[in-house]
């Protein structure tokens, strides 16, 4: 899948914030289509080209912006997904690229995602948000979205339109779809695009861990049924883009992933 990340900044490898991950450690528990600039017709070879997914770690908390470029032969579209605090390395990227991002895909609401939100709309103009229905007032909430617990409340302005399990949502010549995936937040989300294989997960599953699920509207039995949906909807070689730390497969995380061994029941 030549071409299909390019990462940004410096994230070391391997490495995830405590603040985000769970810990293995013995003894203990460990619809609506979204609006595009333009159609492609699939005479142009750009059809079956993969997307071009720029990885931006941001913040204390290193969290993975992703900036999803769709090129055709009449141009590039692209999303900006989950732009955590301090985005500039994020707009430089976009300026840089001379692209024009046609909207804000939020995983979920918890600051490290969300924290860079304003500092984008004040640099590029408005653009549409997008966020599951459940995780609405976490925007606005600083202790919803656990920024009141940092001692730096943030917050943005609610989203435009919601994210629907099962949606269908175009980007270009792309169909991403749209799998709710609570547990470590009651509105997380996976956006799946199945032609190229790629899954940009959020704080569901990472390489070699899972998301937290000891905060206040975290939920384990939910994040147990989440982690089992994508083990059984998604393919082995499909790529994961965690919110945090280098990228994985399914397959992988099937294999070696502690948390994923005997059903899920050792935590």
């Amino acid at each position: 899948m030549r071409g299909m990340e390019e990462v940004v900044g410096a994230s070391s490898p391997g490495t995830l914030p405590n603040a985000c991950r769970c810990e293995r450690t013995a003894g203990s528990a460990g619809g609506r289509i979204l609006p595009h600039r333009r159609s492609v017709p699939l005479s142009d070879p750009a059809v079956h080209r993969p997307p071009t997914i720029h990885t931006v770690p941001l913040g204390e908390t290193q969290t993975n912006a992703y900036l999803v470029v769709v090129e055709s032969s009449e141009g590039r579209d692209c999303w900006i997904v989950d732009p955590g605090v301090d985005p500039q390395p994020l707009l430089d990227l976009v300026r840089r690229e001379g692209l024009a991002p046609s909207a804000i895909l939020l995983t979920h609401a918890h600051y490290d995602h969300i924290g860079g939100v304003d500092e984008i709309e004040r640099a590029l103009g408005r653009l549409p948000i997008r966020l599951h229905e459940a995780e609405r007032a976490f925007c606005e909430t600083p202790l919803l979205n656990l920024s009141m617990f940092g001692g730096r409340p943030i917050t943005c302005r609610s989203p435009d339109a919601t994210l629907s399990d099962g949606e269908e949502l175009h980007l270009g010549s792309t169909r991403w779809r749209v799998l709710h995936t609570p547990g470590h937040s009651p509105g997380s989300v996976t956006l799946y695009e199945a032609r190229h294989g790629i899954a940009i997960a959020g704080d569901l599953l990472f390489a070699g861990s899972i998301g937290r699920i000891d905060f206040p509207t975290s939920d384990a039995e939910a994040m147990k049924r989440s982690l089992r949906r994508v083990l059984e909807e998604l393919p082995d070689a499909t790529r994961v883009l965690p919110g945090h730390g280098p990228a994985t497969t399914i397959g992988e995380e099937r294999r070696a992933n502690p948390f994923l061994q005997d059903d899920l029941q050792g935590w």
